[in-house]
C-alpha cells in the first residue's frame, strides 16, 4: 500500500533532492502520471545522453507544452540543465529535476536556472503521514526510509543501503579517492551523531587529516544524508558555544553506518530520539514552513547548560528540550529556565517520548512525542 505523502508539488518547474530510498521517484509517478520521464539511472539513457547532451533537446521539442517533464537523478548529468533551461525559457516547459545529490549540481552552476526552477526537499516519512502504522520504538530502531519501512526484513534492507550508498553515490560519481577510508570514517561520524561538530574529534577519532573529515563531512551534507543545526547567539550575557551540531536525516541511517540492528541501548536512546525530533522539525520547516530559522543553544561553561531546539518565525521564539527518558524530572528544565530572558521568547517545550501531559508552575509544558508531533501536523505549535 502507497503511503500518501504530505509534500506538496510546486506549480512551477524545481529541483526535488532527497537521500536515496526516501520515495521520490514514487511520490512523482503517482503526483505526475502524464510526466515525460528521463530516468538517467537507466544506463542506456545515461550513456546515451553524456556521449552527446545535445539529443535531449530533439526529445524535448516533441514534448507538448503543457506537459510535465521528469528528469531524474539529475545529478549525474547536470549539462543538462543548460537545454531544461533554454525550453523553459522558449516553450515555457516544466520540470521536475530529481536528484539525491546538490554536489555536482552546486559545482556546475545550478545559478543558471535561479528564479526559474524552485528548490524542494524530500525527508523520510514522519508521524503524520504514518498515521497508525507509526510505532516509536521501530522508528528509533530502523528509522522511517521508505524503502526500508516497506521491507519485510528491515535489518537487512538498512545494510544493504549502506553498501548502495557507497556503490551508486560515492563510487560511481568518484566523489572520494580513498573509498575504504572514507567508509572507515563513516561508523565515526554516525558516533557524533546529535553532538556538537568538532573537526578535530572526529579526524583524531578516524585517524585521517582535518581536511580530509571535513571533505567526507561536506559528502555527507552534499549527498542529503546529514545536516548541521548552528548555535544561536543570544548575548544573555554567557559565554556560548558557537560550533554547530552534526545530525544524520534518519536513525535507521545511523544504526546502520554504525553495524548496529539489534534493539537501542539506553544510552543511543537520547541521541536517537533527539535526531528524530530534528529531522521532524527540519521536515515541517520544508513542507509547511513550521519556522524561518532553527538553532540550539548551549553555553560554552563546562556545566553545559543547552537548549536543544531553538525555532524562530517573525521575531518569535520556541524553545524545545528534548528528553528520553520515562519519567518527568524537574532537571530537564535547566536549559529552558535558563533561556527565559530572551525577548521574543513565548512558549517552551520538553518533548520525552510517553507519558502524561504536564505543565510547570512557571509555564513549560511537558509533552509526549504524539502529542508534539500533533502540535507540528496541526500547525499549532506558535502561540
Amino acid at each position: 500500500m502507497t503511503i500518501p505523502r504530505i509534500f506538496e508539488a510546486p506549480k512551477k518547474s524545481f529541483f526535488l533532492l532527497g537521500p536515496r530510498g526516501v520515495g521520490k521517484s514514487t511520490y512523482l509517478r503517482i503526483a505526475f502520471p502524464n510526466a515525460y520521464v528521463i530516468n538517467l539511472l537507466a544506463e542506456d539513457i545515461y550513456q546515451r545522453l553524456l556521449a552527446n547532451p545535445g539529443l535531449l533537446s530533439a526529445e524535448l521539442r516533441a514534448v507538448p507544452g503543457d506537459r510535465w517533464v521528469v528528469l531524474d537523478e539529475i545529478q549525474r548529468l547536470p549539462a543538462l540543465l543548460n537545454e531544461v533551461h533554454r525550453f523553459i525559457e522558449e516553450k515555457g516547459l516544466r520540470f521536475v529535476l530529481c536528484g539525491s545529490s546538490a554536489r555536482k549540481l552546486k559545482r556546475a552552476g545550478v545559478n543558471l536556472l535561479a528564479g526559474r526552477a524552485l528548490y524542494r526537499a524530500m525527508h523520510p516519512f514522519i508521524s503524520e503521514e504514518l498515521g497508525e502504522q507509526f510505532v516509536l520504538d521501530d522508528a528509533l530502531q530502523h528509522g522511517l526510509l521508505p524503502i526500508v519501512w516497506d521491507s519485510e526484513d528491515r535489518a537487512e534492507t538498512l545494510t544493504a543501503y549502506t553498501q548502495m550508498y557507497l556503490k551508486e553515490e560515492i563510487q560511481a560519481e568518484a566523489l572520494v579517492r580513498n573509498l575504504p577510508g572514507f567508509a572507515r570514517f563513516l561508523p565515526i561520524a554516525a558516533l557524533f551523531h546529535g553532538q556538537t561538530l568538532n573537526v578535530t574529534n572526529i579526524a583524531r577519532e578516524a585517524q585521517v587529516a582535518r581536511t580530509t573529515v571535513t571533505g567526507y563531512l561536506d559528502i555527507l551534507e552534499e549527498t542529503l544524508l546529514c545536516f548541521q543545526l548552528p548555535a544561536y547567539e543570544t548575548r544573555l550575557r554567557v559565554r556560548e558555544r558557537k560550533l554547530p551540531k552534526w545530525y544524520w536525516c534518519d536513525p535507521g541511517i545511523v544504526r546502520a553506518m554504525k553495524k548496529v540492528t539489534t534493539s537501542p541501548t539506553p544510552e543511543e536512546r537520547g541521541a536517537l530520539f533527539e535526531g528524530l525530533i530534528a529531522q521532524l522539525i527540519r521536515s515541517y520547516k520544508d513542507y509547511r514552513n513550521l519556522c524561518d530559522e532553527y538553532f540550539y543553544w548551549a553555553t560554552a561553561a563546562q556545566t553545559q547548560t543547552e537548549v536543544d531546539f531553538l525555532l524562530k518565525r517573525a521575531g518569535e521564539f520556541v524553545a524545545i528540550e528534548v528528553k528520553s527518558g520515562g519519567t518527568f524530572s524537574e532537571a530537564w528544565c535547566k536549559g529552558l529556565r535558563a533561556l527565559s530572558d530572551l525577548k521574543g521568547l513565548c512558549r517552551r517545550i520538553v518533548v520525552y517520548p510517553e507519558g502524561p501531559e504536564l505543565q510547570t508552575v512557571d509555564g513549560i509544558e511537558i509533552l509526549p512525542f504524539s502529542q508534539f508531533s500533533n502540535l507540528l501536523a496541526t500547525d499549532a505549535l506558535w502561540p
